[in-house]
């Protein structure tokens, strides 16, 4: 009897689409369920709905409060109304005071899903991906999805299908349409509109960076910034790295994703008691990285798009670690070309291998003193950072004259 086979990838992949599929099922047996208990109520109950809001934003995490805040402080300048709605009770956005803008917490998790999935307003902006896939469906009261997104890297990063249901989404440069193109061909999907606004958040950064004081003198510091899951550096090199970062005599930051301390506390738990806080050796928790970026002289990580941060805005070079890069569970997985930021991170710095590590310190050292690496660092910031200085304008821009447009097609 010949016996079936399905590769780990494919598997993944199948895996995935399972999970929507079930996750779909779920959402619409729920929706039959509360339709049914309607109509048996003699049609009592609360309307959804209430307030139309003309802007509204959505934030799941306060850590993109840096995407959103120069957004909302450009429709307060301009004196538009607009709803910024967050998942975080501690987002810093709460405690911002403007006259237009109205920052709100609308509850974590499914509490806040679902009131998302009974919103009334002409547009809402998010970076959450996986819309009208998984608890977060489109409502029939919005008119038009928007997506910004917050990083520089791949828009196929985003697990399978994550940016499928948006109506449009914001790009931080041009290379990134053909991929989205390319997967919409691939799947049969409307084309979206997509338009290149530059990133926010760097924006931000950047003008935060120059106004920051000189720093005074300091050992060269090595920054370990692993991303989250399976294929991180963290999970695929545990104990070595950390090792091989301590051998360097270098001043060490290790600052794992946030993600990882809710998703991997038994992997941190378990690398921080091996190698606890010294002199040498500091694990940085700040919600804010900042401090960890500016202080650092090279970087090492994965695939994390907080490299990029690091080259693009403070112009320093990474190291990124080979960690054989599991793209199953990622639309990266539907395209035969190789992701831009595996093209990128050559010209930016260097690659370690893990039979290298024990040769980390001279790898820095050239790294560092590495002539052509300023002119194509440059190269790289042309191609993921489009319209420096101008996103925020160029955001609300779109997002005024396409309610201009809703508005005009409504008539």
């Amino acid at each position: 009897m010949m016996l079936l086979y399905i590769d780990p990838g494919t598997g993944s992949m199948l895996f995935t689409i399972l999970l929507g599929l079930l996750g779909t099922a779920g959402y619409l047996l729920r929706n039959i369920f509360v339709k049914l208990r309607f109509l048996f109520s003699g049609g009592a109950g609360k309307k959804s709905g209430g307030e139309r809001i003309p802007f509204a934003v959505f934030s799941d995490d306060k850590r993109y409060w840096t995407t959103f805040e120069p957004i909302c402080d450009e429709f307060e300048k301009r004196g538009r109304p607009l709803v910024y709605m967050t998942a975080s009770p501690d987002d810093p956005a709460l405690r911002k005071s403007y006259e237009h803008v109205s920052c709100r917490f609308i509850g974590e998790g499914n509490r806040a899903y679902a009131k998302l999935n009974r919103l009334q307003a002409d547009i809402l902006l998010s970076t959450t991906p996986g819309l009208d896939i998984y608890q977060w469906r489109r409502s029939k009261g919005v008119k038009w999805y928007v997506h910004v997104l917050h990083m520089a890297t791949d828009p196929t990063t985003y697990r399978m299908f994550g940016l499928d249901c948006y109506d449009a989404v914001l790009l931080s440069g041009a290379y990134q349409a053909d991929q989205i193109r390319t997967l919409e061909k691939l799947r049969g999907l409307p084309a979206k509109e997509l338009l290149v606004t530059g990133l926010p958040y760097l924006d931000r950064l950047q003008k935060r960076y120059e106004e920051a004081p000189p720093l005074p003198d300091h050992p060269v510091t090595l920054l370990l910034a692993s991303s989250w899951g399976a294929s991180s550096l963290l999970n695929r090199y545990g104990e070595k790295i950390l090792k091989a970062a301590l051998a360097t005599g270098y001043h060490i930051i290790v600052r794992p994703h946030p993600q990882s301390f809710t998703a991997e506390k038994e992997l941190l738990a378990r690398l921080a008691a091996a190698f606890p806080d010294s002199g040498q050796l500091e694990w940085n928790r700040d919600a804010d990285n900042f401090d960890a970026l500016r202080r650092s002289d090279i970087m090492i990580s994965d695939f994390s798009g907080v490299m990029l941060d690091f080259s693009l805005v403070f112009g320093k070079p990474v190291i990124y670690a080979d960690t054989s890069f599991d793209k199953s569970p990622y639309d990266a997985w539907w395209l035969e070309d190789e992701k831009w930021v595996f093209k990128a991170l050559p010209r930016i710095g260097r690659q370690l291998l893990p039979e290298h590590l024990d040769r980390l310190k001279e790898i820095v050292d050239e790294t560092l003193k590495s002539p052509g690496m300023r002119q194509s660092l440059e190269e790289v910031r042309n191609e993921a950072w489009a319209h420096r200085g101008e996103s925020a304008r160029l955001v609300a821009d779109y997002l005024l004259e396409k309610e201009k447009e809703l508005d005009g097609s409504a008539r």
